[in-house]
């Protein structure tokens, strides 16, 4: 089994900036593509940014100039930089990754989520 855990949420005022965290942990042999989704009150959970192993970064419009996402293979985690935070940012950020287990089989595991609250 693979855990994610997520951490960094918080409250934060307009033009703020937060780092958020996830690590992983349990029968990971590697992991691929690495990724932050969002999911604001009543909408949908949309991607911000993936990272995949050789470290090609993508990004959602919305926030490109102001996140970066970043992985230290070593320590199996991955981080999303927010800067110039606005009250649009505001959601549960949650992180996604693609996982070979020890088994070497592939699944996609999902994090709990943390809060991330921009107040103008």
């Amino acid at each position: 089994q693979v855990q994610l855990v997520e951490s960094g949420g918080d409250l934060v005022q307009a033009g703020g900036s937060l780092r958020l965290s996830c690590a992983a942990s349990g029968n990971i042999f590697s992991i691929n593509t690495m990724g932050w989704y969002r999911q604001a009150p009543g909408k949908q959970r949309d991607l911000v940014a993936t990272i995949t192993r050789s470290g090609t970064e993508n990004y959602v419009e919305s926030v490109k100039g102001r996140f970066t996402i970043s992985r230290d293979d070593a320590k199996n985690t991955m981080y999303l930089q927010m800067n110039s935070l606005k009250p649009e940012d505001t959601a549960v950020y949650y992180c996604n990754a693609d996982v070979t287990t020890i088994s070497r089989l592939n699944y996609k595991y999902w994090g709990p989520g943390t809060q991330v609250t921009v107040s103008s």
